[in-house]
């Protein structure tokens, strides 16, 4: 009888314990997402800005060639 009834604990301080190692990943795993997600939305602004800077720069060079050209020829 005492050996059912330590098997009982056991089994029960098992499922108390996976309980709580579901509970400690899914809150680490919720803090680890908002600092990355804290870091890596400046970094996609300015990924964003830098490319669209980019993707504007290509026409100023463009009529920066334009313009030499013109004026090596006069």
């Amino acid at each position: 009888m005492f050996e059912l009834l330590t098997l009982a604990v056991f089994v029960w301080l098992l499922v108390k314990t996976i309980g709580f190692a579901f509970r400690l990943t899914w809150g680490v795993a919720k803090i680890t997402a908002s600092i990355l997600i804290g870091m890596a939305f400046p970094v996609l602004i300015f990924g964003l800005l830098f490319a669209g800077g980019v993707l504007l720069l290509v026409p100023l060079i463009m009529i920066a060639i334009a313009a030499g050209i013109l004026k090596a020829c006069l």
